[in-house]
């Protein structure tokens, strides 16, 4: 363990260690990561003894400040480019109401085993004597050869004393592709219910890492088979499921959905893609209908997702700012580069998509590849060789006419101007004609074209040019 131990930091606080008859040690992910071989730039420190004191000890020495939380028993402190926190060794106990737990000092034991896991139990010793030396008290070593999630006491207690450690598990599953342990699974079963003493906050928080890891299919499907997503998300669990009439079903949403989030993070590391790719048919269940001789249909689910994504941020306590109307945009356009990889591609059609996507256009192309599921290679194929003619198609029409993130040629100001009106009907009406002509192409997307078919428009709800020429 000595040559992951080469930082001087390690060293500075071997050498403090002795000279306050302290043993001290690293513990938690930090370790865990040594034998991940996963970069980690958080180091925690455990004292037997007061950690603050030896925190301020260690920053005297480096030269560095220390921030110190005596509420928390905490202190920290970066060095080059790490973070460490130091922290008293401890034993916690809980009460029913609550996830703060009644602290005493302890010795290392008690703070291996308040661990969540015994993956982040393992400790290193930093004391000169027994430098480099690994205490593994639960076998976290071997879960973690296994890539097995288990916790170092009752998981049915752990679970119930910090109901968030639930998320955790899942999640940690999910980041590093392990397996929860059985006994592990069924506790989560049985404290569905402690969940909701966990603010959302916190829930959300590690939603989002589930979403952001390589494939999270394997955290959302460990939340539905344990039943927590039925409480912390019940609109997605809602998609769970195929209803069958007269012999005809629809494919298992909840599953495609999964699919179409593992298709996406292949491509993307951007949360709020991902989000979009979580949502873009959480209207699904809510639109499905059965038509007699056609079969199942979802039809206007697009429309209705985009406008149940801000109520979904609110709920989740998710930003409602720029990045939930990002996501807004991906669900209620996501069908659209679809519908014309289906058929003949016309100028029109690509005018109108890169005029309401603007810069995110290649965002909505990453969801839409992402949304090809279908087993029927020859259909994969088609789809995929169609989304190339679409993109070229979109390149095309972009650098001829300059659609994205559009403004119009000719202003309100200019038609009032231009026919001496005021602001009203008449300006609103020319101003959507105008729109609306450059992009079914009747006209060129510029300033002399579009003054030229306002007068004409002007002319043919009886109004006259009045004022100045405009200038083009």
């Amino acid at each position: 363990m000595k040559q992951h131990l080469q930082n001087p930091i390690f060293l500075t606080i071997s050498k403090l260690s002795a000279e306050h008859n302290l043993q001290v040690y690293a513990i938690g992910g930090f370790v865990r990561d040594i034998f991940l071989s996963r970069p980690s730039k958080d180091i925690d420190i455990v004292v037997i003894g007061n950690g603050i004191e030896f925190a301020e000890a260690v920053a005297r020495q480096l030269k560095v400040k220390v921030a110190v939380f005596k509420n928390f028993g905490t202190a920290s402190l970066k060095y080059r480019d790490l973070e460490i926190e130091f922290v008293g060794a401890r034993k916690e106990s809980y009460r029913l109401d609550s996830r703060k737990p009644i602290v005493e000092n302890g010795t290392l034991e008690d703070d291996q085993k308040r661990r969540d896991f015994t993956i982040n139990a393992l400790a290193i010793s930093l004391h000169p004597n027994t430098f480099g030396e690994l205490l593994d008290p639960f076998s976290g070593l071997a879960d973690l050869e296994q890539k097995m999630i288990r916790t170092p006491l009752n998981p049915v207690e752990t679970f119930s004393d910090d109901p968030l450690r639930m998320m955790r598990a899942i999640r940690f599953a999910s980041q590093l592709d392990f397996k929860i342990d059985t006994i592990a699974v069924e506790a989560i079963k049985s404290n569905l219910d402690r969940i909701s003493i966990i603010s959302q906050e916190r829930i959300t928080d590690e939603m989002n890492k589930i979403i952001l890891s390589a494939k999270p299919s394997i955290g959302f499907n460990y939340l539905f088979d344990t039943g927590l997503l039925h409480k912390i998300f019940p609109l997605m669990a809602d998609l769970y499921g195929v209803d069958y009439i007269d012999g005809k079903g629809h494919k298992d949403n909840f599953y495609h959905t999964l699919q179409v989030l593992d298709n996406i993070c292949t491509t993307t590391g951007d949360l709020w893609l991902r989000w979009a790719a979580v949502l873009h048919d959480i209207a699904k269940p809510a639109t499905k209908r059965f038509e007699p001789g056609h079969g199942w249909t979802f039809h206007g689910h697009e429309d209705k997702g985009a406008r149940m994504v801000p109520k979904i941020f609110t709920q989740l306590k998710l930003p409602l700012n720029e990045k939930m109307k990002f996501v807004q945009k991906m669900v209620q356009l996501h069908l659209r580069p679809i519908v014309l990889a289906q058929s003949i591609v016309t100028d029109s059609a690509v005018r109108r998509l890169l005029f309401e996507a603007g810069d995110d256009i290649e965002s909505l192309m990453l969801l839409c590849k992402a949304d090809i599921t279908t087993k029927n290679e020859y259909k994969v194929k088609k789809y995929r060789n169609n989304f190339e003619l679409v993109q070229q198609k979109l390149k095309d029409v972009e650098e001829r006419d300059s659609i994205r993130n559009w403004q119009p040629p000719v202003t309100g100001l200019d038609i009032m101007e231009l026919f001496g009106i005021k602001e009203g009907r008449e300006v609103g009406i020319i101003k959507n004609q105008i729109r609306e002509a450059i992009l079914e192409g009747e006209i060129t997307n510029t300033r002399e074209a579009a003054i030229n078919y306002t007068i004409l428009k002007g002319a043919e709800i009886g109004l006259k040019v009045v004022g100045k020429d405009l200038q083009f």
